[in-house]
């Protein structure tokens, strides 16, 4: 009886840890969101309080707490970048991050000046919108 009882609390283990790991996907779906970025170097500090580097791999973002990292991903060329978000922002429709010049040319859109993009929560405890289709 006690190998029953123990196979049986293994089995039901194994079902708690996919449901939890099923629950840990959903969360990271729904910690995406999609639209267009820009970049910026201008200002001498950022929302947070930090001195403005250019040449950081940084992002404003209008709802993530300070220190969320992110994922950025250009969806026009595969190039992608982590940043920290350390301001706010964009204030231009349709935008869902600025992010510094640094950033920009890793994703390859310094010269566009806007691209098309899916931002993933990384780290940190912000959720987004999930609108990524």
């Amino acid at each position: 009886m006690g190998f029953v009882k123990s196979r049986l609390g293994a089995f039901g283990m194994a079902i708690a840890v996919c449901s939890t790991m099923a629950g840990f996907a959903s969360q990271a779906e729904a910690s995406s969101q999609c639209g267009k970025a820009s970049w910026y170097k201008m200002g001498t500090k950022t929302a947070s309080g930090e001195r403005m580097d250019a040449r950081a791999l940084a992002a404003a973002h209008r709802s993530l707490p300070f220190g969320t990292k992110v994922r950025v991903d250009n969806l026009s060329n595969g190039r992608s970048v982590v940043v920290r978000i350390n301001d706010r922002g964009p204030f231009v429709g349709g935008r869902v991050i600025d992010v510094t010049q640094g950033a920009a040319e890793r994703l390859g859109m310094v010269h566009s000046g806007v691209a098309r993009v899916k931002v993933t929560v990384v780290g940190g405890e912000g959720k987004l919108s999930g609108n990524c289709s």
